[in-house]
């Protein structure tokens, strides 16, 4: 492990990795294999963290990015299981941790099957977590079956990006596209337009490998979000009265934070043969206004 990755006692006494390269900052969790902060030298914070969060064992961190997998949302036939499946209630191990030449600090993590994870969910499998911290953050989750026989899985990278002011941010890259509004009986929508985050929003925009690009002008920055792995593109910011009814989230946090999610949900579910892999990726990069944004 280079000097700009340290192990730490993080949030609860939960194990935690430091980074810190000639590029950025940024703390990841073991439990849960959760990217829980990333922020360029010379900038604001690029991802949420609730205050309320809890940093307990058998508890999801509110928060970061994280891991829903093997199932995204409830679980479709038994819904006393684990809320987005058991990857970000597990312990990861780390299997790598450098920094190159070039000062990006790359981390690997590992999830396999155990007999509480094939209690839920009863295939043998291979998780990989490969997280880039650099000018950008990149991560991408590779999942490999292990089993005999095919599996089926929907997941994503629940990312909650941070903003000054959310009433005042909108999001571009997703304008001509239809959308599953679970707000409305998931009736199909077609997004006209940039998207302004002036009320709940909970949508799954589909067929879409579209870029997405967050203007903050709070922060005076935009946050570029691309993906791979991924034909639905998952967008949360549950407002104030739903944030209020949130155990974990502060009343106010709706104002400081949107969720743009790399996702494969039942619409673009995945089947793999055995030992077929899977690689869901996310990318973050921040831009300042007045800069050249990439094509959308």
């Amino acid at each position: 492990m280079s000097k700009e990755i340290q192990t730490i006692d993080g949030y609860g006494g939960l194990p935690m990795l430091q980074v810190e390269n000639p590029h950025s900052r940024a703390l990841i969790s073991l439990y849960g294999g959760q990217v829980l902060s990333f922020r360029p030298h010379g900038e604001e914070e690029v991802l949420f963290v609730s205050s309320r969060s809890q940093y307990e064992r058998g508890q999801a961190i509110r928060g970061g990015i994280p891991v829903c997998w093997p199932w995204f949302g409830a679980h479709p036939e038994d819904k006393n299981k684990p809320s987005h499946g058991f990857a970000r209630l597990s312990e990861w191990r780390l299997l790598s941790a450098d920094t190159g030449s070039d000062g990006t600090s790359r981390i690997e993590l590992e999830l396999c099957d155990t007999p509480q994870t094939l209690s839920l969910w009863p295939h043998p499998f291979s998780l990989r977590l490969k997280i880039s911290v650099g000018i950008s953050l990149d991560v991408e989750l590779q999942a490999e079956n292990l089993s005999p026989e095919d599996m089926s899985l929907t997941g994503a990278l629940h990312t909650y990006l941070c903003l000054a002011d959310s009433r005042h941010c909108h999001i571009s890259g997703v304008d001509d596209t239809f959308y599953v509004d679970a707000l409305a009986e998931h009736r199909v929508t077609l997004q006209r337009g940039k998207l302004v985050i002036n009320e709940e929003i909970n949508r799954i925009y589909r067929e879409t490998e579209n870029t997405c690009i967050l203007h903050d002008p709070g922060y005076d920055r935009q946050l570029v979000v691309k993906k791979q792995g991924s034909r639905s593109t998952v967008i949360w910011n549950p407002w104030q009265e739903r944030s209020a009814a949130i155990p974990d989230l502060g009343d106010e946090d709706y104002q400081h934070f949107v969720c743009i999610e790399a996702a494969n949900t039942i619409h673009d579910a995945i089947s793999l043969a055995p030992g077929g892999t899977h690689v869901l990726g996310t990318e973050i990069g921040v831009i300042s206004y007045g800069s050249d944004l990439p094509p959308l």
